[in-house]
């Protein structure tokens, strides 16, 4: 059962309402005959267009031989985008080095162990925005006009103020920026574990709509003298990142984006999940690519703004997954679909040469909302397809027996526990108006203040009907267990009132049937899926996993870090609480 709002949620929401009186919209207005709006995907080929090649930027270069660090200049541009052949050009927000190598996603940053990167990010974006947005949610509004944007490294571990905190935003040429920004390039010192990350906008109550518009992209770290070792597939044409989004389309080409709230006398616009059903890849809907009889590694992100995906192939072919998020497993784990949530990343090697077709669906089948929405339908449980080639080939890659084994995660050495309750709060028609982490909003002072270099236990307590995907930046964590709340209507009651686990005996409900942590997601996550009605106990680290060692910054500097729902759409609508680390 949702929690209902208390009185002081509802004061608010009054408020609320007055500031609808300043609402501003620069999209579709009103939602009004929305189908007739829409492109026919139903008239879009698929597999027409190939897999593009993301383009690649380097954070570092070779001085003499040696590696040094490297200032790149990224900028963010409207520019028109074509997504299917078939398709009129898109209006979109890109990354790049230029308006005409800018691109979606972003182009993909290469990064080395131990070598620092700075990134000068630039906002050459218009005055106005391309998508509908709702300043009833408390986003960022500049005085001037202009779009808010900052750049947040999902996974990456970094000092605070290159962490992209919401508050930390800027408008074209910095001409106004929010409380909390510090400077203008960033710096990421890029001396965690090797693994796969991705870089989004995160400015405050805007994620969801510039992330819709096309700001993201990924970025690799790389260590050498660990990765070679494994052996796994290399190179440009063998191993490739796959960033994975879903987008609705008008009939002249431009994203839609309902522009109707579910409560539109409270939050004119907001809604609790965008869902398109146009399943795009690395900037292409439904592409291709041809694969020769041998093994390739894909690293695959989910950027959608809500969409869980459970992918698997039409022709019976198995992930072996190496990665999950930012970390390698400790060794590869076999599996036939892989389940994930907004934000997830899942590090793959793929051995076509085991495939009996000559092709193979990249598929999915996961509903949405997840995990009780409805079902997929022809276009949203097509991914791309695999033109599968027949002559068999030699191939040196390797699939070893162990991967990377980090320091392993003791419970019996966390400095303490701490309960994170999730709720939801609904109108009287039933409806999500917002959503709270603890009872609070993002700007209520900070509860939570880890100690640098100890674990802590967290229980998520997921007081909703959703499936909510919680980001933790900075640490990384592993998922202990997943238990089901017993007589949870009379729980739920109880944390409304209290708002607090103790009280409310938290131990005479968390007793119900386990969930075991599928296999493949044992290892280091700074993500995961928090089941509804359940309590997930995570173990999270604030030192480095693979060396336990101290951090190379100091984490204690403002603005902090933030925790959150990784729905955009939750998250922008105040499922997002910051913590403060200390000495």
């Amino acid at each position: 059962m949702e929690p209902k709002p208390s009185r002081r949620i509802m004061t608010r929401d009054i408020f609320l309402l007055i500031v609808t009186m300043t609402w501003l919209v620069t999209g579709d207005a009103g939602g009004i005959k929305a189908k007739e709006r829409l492109f026919n995907l139903e008239k879009l080929e698929m597999f027409v267009d190939k897999l593009p090649h993301i383009p690649t930027l380097h954070g570092y270069h070779f001085v003499n031989g040696f590696l040094k660090p490297k200032s790149l200049h990224i900028g963010m541009f409207l520019k028109k985008w074509k997504f299917h052949r078939d398709l009129p050009a898109t209006p979109v927000f890109a990354y790049g080095t230029s308006r005409r190598l800018a691109t979606v996603p972003g182009p993909t940053i290469e990064a080395v162990y131990g070598v620092d990167t700075y990134v000068t990010w630039r906002n050459y974006l218009p005055l106005h925005h391309i998508l509908p947005w709702d300043p009833t949610i408390s986003p960022a509004i500049p005085k001037h006009g202009g779009i808010p944007t900052v750049v947040h490294l999902h996974g990456g571990i970094h000092e605070p103020t290159s962490d992209g905190n919401a508050d930390s935003w800027f408008t074209a040429d910095f001409k106004e920026t929010g409380s909390r920004w510090t400077k203008k390039t960033t710096h990421y010192v890029n001396k965690q574990q090797p693994g796969n990350m991705w870089y989004h906008d995160h400015a405050l109550g805007l994620t969801r709509v510039n992330l819709l518009a096309g700001l993201l992209g990924a970025y690799i770290l790389r260590h050498s003298s660990v990765e070679s070792p494994l052996r796994l597939p290399t190179g440009r044409e063998f191993d490739r990142p796959l960033v994975i989004f879903d987008r609705s389309f008008r009939k002249d080409g431009s994203i839609y984006m309902n522009a109707t709230g579910n409560n539109p006398s409270i939050h004119p616009q907001w809604q609790p999940e965008y869902f398109g059903d146009a399943i795009i890849v690395n900037g292409k809907a439904w592409p291709r690519l041809t694969v020769r009889r041998r093994k390739y590694r894909f690293r695959i992100t989910n950027a959608s703004n809500a969409r869980f995906f459970r992918f698997f192939f039409s022709n019976g072919l198995e992930f072996i997954v190496v990665g999950s998020d930012s970390a390698y497993l400790a060794k590869p784990v076999s599996t036939k679909s892989v389940l994930l949530a907004p934000s997830e990343i899942v590090d793959v090697v793929v051995d076509f040469s085991k495939s009996t077709s000559k092709t193979a669906i990249l598929a999915n089948n996961a509903p949405y909302p997840y995990p009780s929405g409805d079902p997929v339908t022809e276009e949203n449980s097509k991914v791309m397809k695999f033109k599968i080639k027949n002559r068999s080939e030699v191939d040196t890659s390797t699939i070893p027996k162990k991967l990377i084994d980090y320091p392993p995660a003791n419970v019996s050495t966390s400095s303490r526990t701490r309960y994170i309750a999730m709720f939801e709060y609904v109108s009287s028609t039933d409806e999500p108006t917002h959503l709270y982490i603890n009872g609070l909003p993002y700007n209520a002072p900070v509860t939570e203040t880890p100690k640098i270099g100890t674990s802590e236990v967290w229980e998520v307590i997921n007081l909703t009907e959703d499936n909510h995907p919680l980001h933790i930046h900075l640490g990384l964590f592993k998922v202990l267990e997943q238990t089901a709340l017993v007589n949870s209507e009379e729980f739920t009651d109880c944390m409304t009132k209290e708002n607090d686990a103790i009280k409310c005996q938290i131990s005479k409900y968390a007793r119900g049937n386990k969930t075991a942590v599928t296999v493949h997601e044992r290892g280091w996550k700074n993500v995961f899926k928090m089941m509804p009605g359940h309590v997930t106990k995570i173990l999270v680290r604030f030192s480095y996993i693979h060396s336990n060692d101290s951090y190379s910054f100091d984490a204690t500097q403002e603005p902090g870090y933030v925790y959150h729902c990784h729905i955009l759409d939750h998250e922008d609508n105040m499922m997002m609480r910051p913590f403060a680390m200390v000495l």
